[in-house]
């Protein structure tokens, strides 16, 4: 849970905050400030806002503010958003950026009404990226990388009639549950994921049996645990089905088990639903492929699970448990963490393939390669995800009720420290001046 005086744009400031600190980035050389979100509560700025708060507390701090030619766009498709920040802000380095950094800010708060099947995945936080041209941890291969997207109607929205008109008098949260339906949400996550691994397989050349056979470690977008590793399995199982002739009797091995028909499970896999057609209140299944999914049931019970899904997913997948779902933060997320524990068990990383998938309801996904530089370690030893978690504060019941439902909570005994804060939220709506729900911010060091 974000606390009683956080936003979106706290949480955003604060990372960038300690992104210059923790990389000596020199501000004057940031070209790019990029904000991905789908938390914003505000319909005309964004990343400027954040640009705002950064500058204040650099020169405070007597260093140079950001350069004053920063472009600052804002970048919003559900958990996707991230993700399009960073491939804008590449290209923006590629082009009239040449010679500057980038940095990209994922920032998110989750939340959903108390009760409901999404509450217990709610989180909050915020990931920044540093990106230049001569990256110390990881290369981005756009060109290799492969995209999907496609109208879902009702899978995950946000239609603004939710929330317009909240009283913010007592707190300053802005509760902005999501419309969701779960079971056809995880239908449309796999879908998209399957159609923008084929797009990247068909750019280049590859076969997807022997492509997801090559690689050793995988990060998605990752909404709760089991998300990504379904995905990633009938995305798995899909590249059996198009593969070699050991590839076809692995899968009919499972299809046996499952009492299902190798052909009929062929045929299901190349027959391209589509998913809007499943959305529909009087649908009695969401499920787009009834078959695979049989399947992919036996095969998650096998040995080859572990080796092919679970093993690929494992770097920072456990502390990813402590956040819940991040949405557009989720992604860079986990990286962060999956790069850090590397470092700290010391893998050998240098020059190997990281795929990263990144996904948006509503629909879109975004595949992309990594590679790993060579000095990657020193790089990852700097993100200090362990540290951005030592300021948290475990809530009671009652306190969280009332922190979830915009209430003030009683015995709170959180201390801000190296972070940005809400000082107030102004109320004036007169014809002289107007301040009506702008928040006012003030960094506590």
């Amino acid at each position: 849970m974000r606390g009683p005086n956080h936003s979106v744009y706290t949480m955003a400031a604060t990372a960038v905050m300690r992104l210059i600190r923790q990389y000596d980035v020199d501000p004057a050389r940031v070209k790019f400030l990029g904000l991905g979100t789908e938390s914003s509560t505000d319909n005309s700025a964004g990343a400027i806002i954040i640009k705002g708060m950064v500058d204040r507390a650099l020169v405070a701090e007597g260093k140079p503010p950001l350069s004053r030619s920063c472009e600052v766009p804002e970048f919003k498709h559900a958990c996707l958003g991230g993700v399009y920040g960073m491939k804008g802000a590449l290209r923006q380095l590629a082009l009239d950026g040449a010679g500057g950094q980038a940095i990209v800010v994922c920032a998110d708060i989750a939340e959903y009404a108390r009760g409901s099947s999404g509450e217990p995945t709610q989180g909050a936080g915020a990931v920044a990226m540093l990106l230049e041209e001569n990256p110390k941890l990881a290369n981005v291969d756009l060109i290799r990388s492969g995209s999907a997207s496609d109208y879902r109607i009702m899978d995950f929205r946000k239609p603004m009639v939710r929330f317009c008109g909240q009283d913010r008098s007592e707190s300053h949260q802005v509760q902005d549950y999501p419309v969701f339906n779960g079971k056809y949400s995880t239908t449309c996550y796999i879908d998209e994921t399957l159609h923008a691994l084929a797009d990247m397989y068909e750019k280049r050349g590859v076969t997807a049996a022997d492509y997801l056979h090559s690689l050793k470690t995988v990060f998605m977008h990752r909404p709760y645990r089991r998300m990504p590793e379904t995905g990633f399995a009938v995305s798995y199982l899909f590249a059996l089905g198009s593969g070699n002739a050991a590839d076809r009797a692995e899968l009919a091995s499972y299809c046996y088990e499952a009492g299902v028909d190798p052909e009929a499970l062929l045929s299901e896999m190349v027959s391209k639903p589509e998913i809007a057609n499943l959305a529909h209140p009087e649908r009695l299944s969401f499920e787009a492929y009834p078959l695979t999914m049989a399947v992919f049931r036996i095969f998650r019970a096998s040995r080859r699970y572990r080796l092919e899904i679970l093993d690929k997913l494992a770097l920072g997948s456990d502390t990813m448990l402590d956040l819940g779902n991040l949405y557009t933060a989720a992604l860079p997320a986990w990286m962060a963490t999956g790069f850090e524990q590397a470092a700290e068990e010391d893998h050998d990383l240098a020059g190997r393939e990281v795929l990263t998938l990144g996904y948006g309801s509503g629909d879109a996904a975004e595949v992309i390669p990594l590679f790993v530089a060579d000095g990657w370690k020193t790089a990852a030893q700097s993100i200090r995800f362990a540290d951005a978690m030592s300021n948290s504060f475990d809530l009671t019941q009652k306190q969280y009720e009332d922190l979830h439902d915009g209430r003030r909570v009683a015995g709170l005994d959180y201390v801000a420290r190296d972070e940005f804060v809400i000082e107030k939220v102004g109320g004036t709506d007169q014809r002289h001046f107007q301040d009506l729900g702008i928040e006012y911010y003030r960094y506590v060091s």
